[in-house]
């Protein structure tokens, strides 16, 4: 392994795409009822709600939602189950809900491909740091932990 890999955590957003996210920035990966989120009336759509987090109000957002693939909620019961991505930002903490979590990869961010603007929809650009394409020539997205911690969507509620 080289010195200038680091860890990130890949899972799916949507059907067939792929993402990552530093480990940097992860405090814990879990495993939440939907049953034990409360909702939160006049919330954007990506907010699912809160949840007791070790004593503690998190809020969980809809990570596909907020990047522009169909909501998580759809074809999914009260009674399902979620992975939550627990990331830590400047002593703020966001739970990311997601479909399905792969594995813990080492990338080389040196590797990373800068993205344009014009390459990528308006709703995933600004929480994208860039994309590495994998040996299988797939694309893989690197996502900003911090900025989508730092979005005006729930910066008032986090």
């Amino acid at each position: 392994m080289l010195k200038t890999q680091e860890k990130f955590l890949s899972f799916n957003l949507g059907t067939k795409d792929k993402a990552v996210i530093s480990l940097q920035h992860t405090t814990e990966v879990l495993q939440v009822s939907l049953a034990d989120i409360c909702n939160v009336p006049q919330m954007p759509n990506s907010v699912f709600g809160i949840y007791n987090w070790r004593g503690e109000m998190l809020w969980l957002v809809d990570l596909e939602d907020m990047l522009g693939y169909p909501s998580l909620l759809e074809g999914v019961n009260i009674l399902s189950k979620m992975m939550a991505i627990i990331v830590e930002i400047e002593g703020k903490y966001l739970g990311f809900l997601i479909r399905h979590l792969m594995d813990i990869e080492w990338l080389d961010p040196h590797q990373m491909k800068f993205p344009s603007a014009d390459f990528f929809s308006p709703k995933i650009s600004p929480f994208l740091q860039g994309y590495f394409i994998n040996a299988a020539e797939e694309m893989i997205f690197s996502l900003d932990a911090a900025a989508i911690v730092k979005s005006p969507t729930w910066a008032n509620y986090t």
